[in-house]
C-alpha cells in the first residue's frame, strides 16, 4: 500500500499536537520526569509507536511533508548563528576549545569502534563509517551527502537509506540517553530539583530583559512585538536564502569535491556573519527575544516532525550486525559522557550538563542535543556555560573536523 501523503498544513497541525501530547505525558509520568526525556521525544515515539501499529495490522503508513521538517531544522540553526556575537564565542574561552578537543577524540573513537565492529561481523569496514560518525554526529544531512558518495565511489549499495536509518536510530537514542546521564551525575553531586519558586524561574520584570542564552530558559516570557518579529523573519530569510544559494550545484561546482558542507552549517554561518556585521558595523539592534522565541519553536516541530516521519519498522528490518553495532556506539556514548566528558569538563553542574549535550549530537543531531540540556536545565537550574559551548561546536565547528576525520578514514579504507 502507498503511503498516505500528508501535506505541509496538515503536517503542522499534527506535529503541534505530538507537542502537546508530549508535553503532558512528561508533566504527568514520573518516569519521563526523572529521566529527563524531552518532551518532543516523548510524544514523538508515542506517535511512531501508532503509526508503526497502523502499519502492522493494516498495512497503512504515512508520508509526512518533510519540507517543512528542512525548514525548521534550518531556522533553528539560523537561530543560533544570530544569537552568537563574538563577544560570546570569546566568552566561551578555553572551555569551547577543550570540548572541541574532547568532541573531536570521541570522533575517532566511535568511528574506530565501527570499523572494528563492522570488519569482525564480515561487513564491508566502510560501512563502519555510516554507523559511526556520518550519521551519528553528522545527522540526516551529512548521511544524505555522504550515501551518494559512498555508493558511488566506493560502491556501498544502499548507503543513503542505511544512513537516514542509523541517523534515525541516532536521533531517538540520543533523546534517550542524555536524561539518565544526567541524572546520574546530578544525584551523585547531591543535587534535587528545583521548587515552583526557584532561582531559574522569571518573573514579568525580568521577562522585559534581553536574555542572552538564546535556548537555555526556553519556557520563560519573551515580550516581542509585531515590528521585532517581522525584522527577525527577515533574518532568518536571508540565512535560509543564503543557505539555499550555497548548496545549488553551480555554487558546489568552484568548491573542491571533498569539501562537502550541509546546508544548515552555511544557514548558521551566515547568521554569525550577519549578527556581527549588523551589531558591529551599523549598531543595530537585534532582538535576542524573537530570535530565542523562533529558534525554540522550530527547535520543537524539528524534532515532532523528525520523529513522525520515523518507520520503527524500518529499523526493525535492520540487519542484525547492523543493530549490534548501533547498540555498541549507544553504550560507547552513554560511558563516553558519564565518565570522560563530565570529568574533563570540570566534574561540576555544567559539566553534567555539557555530558547530557554531547550525549544529543554524539548521537543524533544538535537539535536533540539542546532539547537534552534544556529538560535538564528546567528541573536543576541554569547552566550558561553549556548553552554557550554545545550549540556553537555541535552545529558549527565539529561538522568541520568531522568532514576532516571522515575523509581521511574513507581514504585509507578505500585505498
Amino acid at each position: 500500500m502507498e503511503p498516505i501523503v500528508i501535506d505541509p498544513f496538515y503536517t503542522l497541525i499534527v506535529a503541534t499536537l505530538v507537542l502537546l501530547v508530549g508535553r503532558l505525558m512528561v508533566n504527568k509520568i514520573s518516569f519521563l520526569q526523572n529521566f529527563n526525556i524531552p518532551e518532543p521525544v516523548a510524544g514523538g515515539l508515542l506517535a511512531a509507536a501508532i503509526i508503526y501499529i497502523l502499519y502492522t495490522s493494516t498495512g497503512m503508513s504515512f508520508a509526512f511533508d518533510k519540507g517543512l521538517q528542512t525548514a525548521f531544522m534550518l531556522i533553528f540553526f539560523s537561530s543560533i548563528g544570530l544569537s552568537a556575537d563574538f563577544s560570546r564565542l570569546k566568552a566561551g574561552g578555553i572551555g569551547l576549545v577543550i570540548f572541541l578537543a574532547l568532541v573531536s577524540v570521541f570522533i575517532l573513537v566511535q568511528n574506530a569502534l565501527g570499523v572494528s565492529l563492522a570488519t569482525a561481523l564480515g561487513l564491508d569496514p566502510i560501512i563502519g563509517l555510516v554507523t559511526g560518525s556520518i550519521t551519528l554526529v553528522g545527522g540526516h544531512g551529512t548521511a544524505g551527502a555522504w550515501g551518494k558518495v559512498l555508493e558511488e565511489k566506493y560502491n556501498i549499495v544502499g548507503a543513503t537509506d542505511l544512513g537516514m536509518a542509523s541517523a534515525t536510530f541516532g536521533l531517538v537514542l540520543g533523546g534517550l540517553i542524555g536524561g539518565p546521564v544526567a541524572r546520574k551525575l546530578v544525584n551523585k553531586m547531591g543535587m534535587k530539583p528545583m521548587t515552583a519558586n526557584g532561582d531559574s524561574e522569571l518573573n514579568d520584570k525580568d521577562a522585559s530583559k534581553d536574555i542572552d542564552d538564546a535556548f537555555e530558559h526556553a519556557d520563560q516570557k519573551r515580550l516581542i512585538t509585531a515590528n521585532s518579529a517581522i525584522e527577525t523573519m527577515a533574518l532568518f530569510a536571508g540565512c535560509l536564502a543564503f543557505s539555499a544559494l550555497m548548496s545549488t550545484p553551480e555554487v558546489k561546482s568552484f568548491f573542491p569535491e571533498k569539501f562537502t558542507l550541509p546546508q544548515f552549517v552555511w544557514a548558521l554561518f551566515f547568521g554569525v556573519v550577519l549578527r556581527n556585521v549588523l551589531t558591529i558595523g551599523f549598531k543595530f539592534n537585534m532582538f535576542d527575544r524573537a530570535i530565542d522565541v523562533f529558534g525554540n519553536a522550530s527547535l520543537s516541530l524539528f524534532l515532532g516532525i523528525a520523529l513522525l516521519n520515523l518507520k520503527l519498522w524500518q529499523l526493525l528490518d535492520l540487519a542484525l550486525p547492523m543493530l549490534i553495532i548501533l547498540a555498541a556506539q549507544t553504550a560507547l556514548m552513554a560511558l563516553f559522557a558519564y565518565f570522560i566528558t563530565f570529568r574533563v569538563m570540570g566534574k561540576n553542574y555544567d559539566a553534567a550538563v555539557l555530558a547530557t549535550g554531547h550525549c544529543g549530537f554524539g548521537m543524533g543531531a544538535t537539535p536533540t542535543a539542546v532539547a537534552n540540556m534544556q529538560s535538564v536545565t528546567e528541573r536543576f537550574g541554569p547552566s550558561h556555560k553549556a548553552f554557550l559551548i554545545v550549540p556553537m561546536v555541535g552545529a558549527f565547528f565539529i561538522d568541520f573536523v568531522n568532514t576532516f576525520i571522515l575523509t581521511a578514514f574513507a581514504n585509507f579504507l578505500g585505498s
